[in-house]
């Protein structure tokens, strides 16, 4: 008898709490999506033309770009309950993410021509850049 109350304990809370995880995440990874959109519209590269090409640099930048967006969405997913909360605070995640990346172009001058012409330590140097700053966003996310 015990067991039984046991797995319908699992059941309820697995009723009652995948809805709400799954909706977290989806908002998440919607937010993620658009982030990556709107970085690829901003950049003074074509990410996805250099990547198919086999531009290592440009796989770099755009790989270390989703982590970077990734880290301050997760610490307001990881701090939020309610799915508005997750959406209005990611907004400003990404928001902040964006104004970085154009930071550390300013800060870097030529990254452009460096990321079209195969250069991985300016792409190296640009992911730093954003990964420290996402760290950064995150602990203020969750702070």
């Amino acid at each position: 008898m015990p067991q039984d109350n046991i797995f319908r304990l699992l059941l309820t809370t697995l009723e009652t709490g995948l809805p709400v995880l799954l909706g977290h995440f989806l908002a998440t990874l919607t937010l993620l999506g658009l982030g990556v959109v709107l970085y690829m519209a901003i950049t003074p590269f074509h990410e996805r033309r250099l990547v198919g090409e086999g531009n290592v640099a440009a796989g770099v930048v755009l790989a270390g770009t989703v982590v970077a967006l990734a880290i301050p969405l997760a610490a307001t997913l990881a701090t939020s309950y309610a799915v508005l909360d997750i959406l209005l605070w990611g907004a400003v995640a990404l928001v902040i993410q964006l104004l970085a990346f154009g930071i550390a172009t300013l800060m870097l001058g030529g990254l452009r021509e460096r990321i079209e012409a195969g250069n991985t330590a300016a792409a190296s140097a640009l992911v730093g850049v954003q990964i420290a700053l996402a760290l950064l966003n995150a602990g203020a996310m969750a702070g």
